[in-house]
């Protein structure tokens, strides 16, 4: 089944503030990248090319300058505001008219995924049903957590309980057959006045539609909603680049490597760049060419 992608990079980023103050949440540095290039890198990975980024109206404008229409990346984005933020769930409802028929992959900004994606082109090869992910955390009940039963398969979700029934958080990525648009509109708002995509994931295992996949011991994923998760994810993404030479979520490096762009098109890129080790790297990349063995690059 064709699917589409939401990022949704909505919210007053409180968590934290006062860095929010000027600048958005998903526009701030993880280390040596604005935030948003991550999820939007794991999604270009996974294979999707058609992406609506959802946030406020006083954030759009600074998104959409600094993105643009994706072409330049071999993808299409487009924007759509969030006036009120009313539940992660109600991404499906503005972006109905961009989903039209289509499933749908769905991404919150500030989440962080780093190893191999294979997990998430599985689950987007699904063509009937919806797909969430588990991973193991120490503090379950800052998050939306998975039951399983003792056959391995899921028996409910919370979201953020005060006495978990698992250690397995369950991350900001979601995978919906095109019912899902169907499904958000005939959810009630939960007591905080929200859509919540506990409430949705939860119809979808009502009919044994859920399929849920654990998150290996070698994934690392990472949420930068407030100050220390976001100095510790910055940390952790220069630990890998300084150790390895790699960039992580290099959005010019992922559309080249993925086909989006061909070598022309990134010497394109690399020439309007300002001198830097940005673009030196990207050069080196340029200079190595298509068919040079390259490791796949990670969101």
């Amino acid at each position: 089944m064709n699917k589409k992608a939401i990022l949704l990079a909505g919210g007053a980023g409180t968590r934290l503030y006062p860095l929010t103050k000027i600048v958005c949440k998903q526009l701030l540095p993880v280390y040596d990248k604005p935030m948003i290039c991550y999820p939007l890198a794991t999604l270009m990975l996974g294979g999707l090319r058609e992406v609506l980024i959802i946030s406020t109206t006083k954030d759009l404008p600074m998104l959409e300058d600094y993105l643009g229409d994706g072409s330049r990346l071999g993808i299409q984005i487009e924007y759509a505001a969030q006036a009120k933020p009313e539940g992660i769930a109600q991404a499906f409802l503005i972006g109905a008219d961009f989903l039209g028929d289509s499933g749908a992959s769905l991404i919150l900004g500030d989440n962080i995924f780093y190893g191999k994606l294979d997990f998430y082109r599985e689950a987007l090869a699904l063509e009937r049903g919806a797909c969430i992910f588990g991973y193991q955390v120490r503090d379950p009940q800052r998050y939306g957590v998975v039951e399983f039963g003792p056959d391995g398969r899921a028996i409910s979700l919370e979201e953020k309980p005060k006495q978990p029934k698992s250690h397995f958080a369950i991350p900001g990525l979601y995978v919906y057959d095109n019912r899902v648009v169907e499904y958000c509109r005939a959810l009630e708002p939960s007591a905080r006045g929200e859509l919540e995509i506990t409430d949705l994931n939860s119809v979808y295992l009502k009919q044994n539609e859920l399929h849920v996949k654990l998150l290996s011991r070698g994934m690392a994923w990472l949420d930068t909603g407030t100050q220390t998760s976001l100095l510790e994810a910055g940390n952790y993404i220069a630990t890998i680049e300084h150790r390895q030479g790699l960039k992580i979520a290099c959005l010019e490096e992922v559309a080249f490597r993925t086909g989006c762009i061909d070598q022309s098109a990134l010497e394109r890129l690399v020439g309007a760049l300002p001198k830097g080790e940005y673009r030196d790297y990207l050069k080196l990349v340029c200079d190595e060419g298509p068919t040079a063995y390259h490791p796949e690059p990670v969101a």
